[in-house]
Order: C-alpha cells, then structure tokens, then sequence
C-alpha cells in the first residue's frame, strides 16, 4: 500500500504574513498613499470646505470696513408735475377775459452728492477689528486643515489595522483548523483523547466568529475611508517592512509646550480675541468723539409750463465741511464702555484657559506618544518570545510533554501579539501627526513624511 504523501505546514509565522499579503493582493496595483487620499479629501470633506468657504468670505468684510473710510458718491433725480385748474379773475365785478384755464408746470431735478471721511476714530476701529478677524478666520481654517489630516490618517491605518486583524484571524483559524485536524487523527488512531478534540473545535468556532467580526469590522473602516475622501474601493498602501518609526523631535517637551503657546491655532485665535475686544472698548470710547467729512454736491433742474413764472435750466454746486460731535446720549456711550470692559476681562480669561488647555492636550500627547513607543517596543520583544514559546510548544506536544490545549494558547497568544504589535505602530505614527496638532504644528509637509514610512 502506498503511503500517504507527508504534508507540510507553514510556520504560524509564515501563515500569518502569507495571509496578510493575500489579504493585500488585490488592492496593491491600485493601493494609494495618505497623501494621495488627503488631497482628494481637501477637495471633498464637506467640512473642511466650508471652513475654507468662511475664510474665503472674512476677506470680503475687511474690503467692507475700509469702504468706510473712501469716498461715497450717489447721484439723486426726480421728476414732477403740477396740474391746477385756475378759476377767472374778477376785478370791481368784471371777470377778466383769458384769465380762467388749465395750468401745469414740469420740473426735473438731478444731482451728485459726494462725501469724504476725513476723520472718524469709530471707522478706524472698526477696519483693524475686520483685519484682526480676517487672522480668526485663517486660524480656523488652519485649525480644520489639521484636523482634516488627523481624520484621515486615523481613518487610513484604521483600514490597515482592520486588515491585519482580519489576515491574522484567517491565519490563527488556519492553524487551529490544523490543530484540529491533528487532533482528530491522533485520537483516532488512539494517541490523544476526544478532549483535545472538543477544545481544538471550540478553538476552531471560536476563530470563525472572530473572522466574521474582523470581516465586518473591516468592510466598516473602508466605508469610513471612502466617505471621507470621495472614492469607491480605496487601497491603503501598508507600512514598509521592516518598520522604522520615527522619533518625536525635540525629546523635550518643554519645547512641545513653548511652541504650542506661540503658535497654536487656538491660542492665536483667542488672543486676537482679545485684541478685538480691546478695539470694541476703544469703539465704544470713540462715539463720545467728533466726526469730520468734506460734503459737496453738484445738482442741475429743467422746469417748463404754463405755471412757471421763468422757465429754463438752472444749476447749482456747494462743497463743505461737516462736523458732528454727540453732546448727550443719554447714558448709552458710557453704558457701552462699561459693557465692552467686562467683554474684555473674558476675552483675557479665555485666552489664559486656552493656553493652559493648549499644554495640557501637548504634555498628554507627547507622554502618549512615548508611551506608545515603548509599548511598540515591548509588543516587538513579545513577538519573538511568543514564536519561540510556541516552537518549544510544538515540539513538547509532538514529544508528548505537552498537550493540544498548550499548542492552541501559544498560537492565540502569538497572533493576538502581532495583531497588536500592528496596531501599536499604527497608533505611534497617528500620534505622532496628533502631537503636532496638539501643539499647532501639524502641516500638510508632516503627511509626506508619514509617506515615506509606506512601501513604495
């Protein structure tokens, strides 16, 4: 009788990352860098693009506030006519012929009326407060651009997270399906008992439900990904192996949080706040000054009819100088002031709050990250004892010193650490680009650099 061919298995290790590169397969010719996807997204995210529609329109309120201080020409005309019946004239008794009659006289006017500001402290103010909101609305769309980048690189490696859990849940079903298998001859032929069996098949349920979560869990995540960036079937390209992680520079965080109190989107959008505020309290003072503008006008009319004394064509010109002062306001301007002084004291309040809240999101993202670094490194350490404990495993239960059940652990405990060691570098490359949001330093240049961390 001929003996059966003998069949050779992969190592766990091997079947794990031959199952994520055909998990991969498909999507590699066509796989997409974050970069390529974070353009397509900053044409697309409805939310981005209306925060960079609202910085597009503050440009336009600055063009308005100056208008203030230009000259302002309008032209003015009018047309009427007058109908009068008039009765005859009587004079000692005797009506006077040719007296009686239908009158009416026509009378166009039109003009030119012109104004200059030559001073006026209240439209001074108000201009450098519309430039000082135009640098707001530049501060929120720098603010959505980097939470634009955050989204999708989360999004991005949560699709590949998604695909290693799903090619490592294939792998482990696969080897558990040969534990099983093993299990089963053994017993058969009487070298094992049915228990070994029973938990390699509850093993076996086990990772067929975990395959199914991780299926749905990914086909969510690549949903989430092609919403964000407008497209169908998007293929992230994974980290190039071997994996080097970048280090976060400088090591101080000190640095972190100094560079986040200068340059932090939040911070500058509260203290030009404050200088906004300022200006309002300045506003308010300058109602209680004059106001000066040169006026003049240029007007010409036309009158004709049987009730114009002296038809024909008159014109006339005037130019001037205009003063306003408000004597008594009954209370308002002072009100005013006392108001725009408390909108102040906020103003400073929430700037202070800012800035604290700005170092502590800083210090948290920066000890996260190192955090994150160490554990990348630890899970890389439990990788290699994990395949070396499963190797003396397999060799005790071929020996008989070990049984089925030890086998099953090693490999779930293997699979679970590469799963997660996958998971942890994607977290520190995420945080990485979170840190330098958290201190307002995050630019599209950071995506290109988390570019060359993918395979080509």
């Amino acid at each position: 009788m001929t003996p059966a061919p003998t069949r050779r298995f992969l190592p766990p290790a091997a079947a794990a990352a031959a199952a994520v590169a055909l998990a991969l397969l498909p999507g590699l010719a066509g796989a997409q860098s974050l970069r390529e996807l974070y353009d397509a997204a900053r044409a697309y995210d409805a939310t981005y693009l209306a925060a960079r529609a609202l910085h597009d329109s503050a440009q336009y309120r600055v063009g308005q506030a100056e208008a203030a201080n230009k000259p302002n020409v309008g032209l003015t005309a009018n047309a009427t006519r007058t109908d009068a019946d008039v009765p005859a004239t009587v004079s000692g008794g005797v009506t006077i012929p040719n007296t009686a009659g239908h009158r009416y006289s026509n009378r166009i006017d039109a003009g030119v009326n012109a104004s200059q500001s030559l001073y006026n402290r209240t439209n001074s103010v108000v201009i450098e407060q519309a430039r000082r909101a135009y640098e707001v609305a530049h501060a929120d769309l720098e603010t959505a651009e980097q939470d634009l980048i955050v989204r999708v690189a989360q999004a991005y490696f949560d699709v590949l997270a998604a695909q290693d859990t799903l090619s490592t849940a294939q792998a482990g079903k696969k080897a558990i399906s040969e534990q099983l298998a093993s299990a089963k001859r053994n017993f058969e032929v009487g070298t094992a008992t049915i228990t070994d069996t029973r938990e390699a098949q509850a093993r076996f349920d086990l990772a067929t439900a975990q395959e199914i979560a991780a299926e749905n869990d990914l086909r969510t995540k690549r949903i989430a990904l092609d919403q964000l960036v407008g497209r169908s079937g998007v293929a992230p390209k994974p980290l190039a192996a071997p994996v080097v992680l970048p280090e976060a520079t400088p090591s101080d965080v000190g640095v972190w949080v100094n560079n986040a109190d200068q340059q932090h989107p939040l911070v500058r959008k509260t203290r030009l706040a404050l200088d906004i505020a300022k200006l309002e309290t300045e506003r308010a003072r300058a109602a209680e000054s004059p106001t000066l503008d040169l006026v003049g006008t240029v007007g010409a009319n036309r009158t004709t009819g049987t009730a114009t004394p002296t038809p024909g064509n008159t014109t006339s010109a005037a130019i001037g100088v205009q003063l306003r002062m408000p004597l008594y306001t009954g209370g308002l301007t002072q009100n005013r002031i006392k108001e725009t002084l408390s909108l102040e004291e906020k103003a400073r309040n929430d700037l202070e709050a800012a800035r604290r809240g700005v170092a502590q999101g800083t210090r948290v993202a920066f000890f996260g990250l190192q955090s994150g670094r160490a554990q990348v490194s630890a899970l890389e350490a439990a990788e290699s004892s994990s395949k070396l404990a499963l190797e003396a495993t397999q060799l005790g239960y071929r020996v008989g010193v070990r049984v089925n059940l030890d086998v099953l652990n090693a490999q779930t405990q293997l699979y679970q650490t590469q799963r997660d060691l996958a998971r942890a570098r994607y977290d520190v490359v995420v945080n990485g680009l979170r840190l330098r949001q958290a201190s307002g330093q995050l630019r599209a240049e950071d995506v290109n650099a988390v570019n060359t961390l993918l395979e080509r």
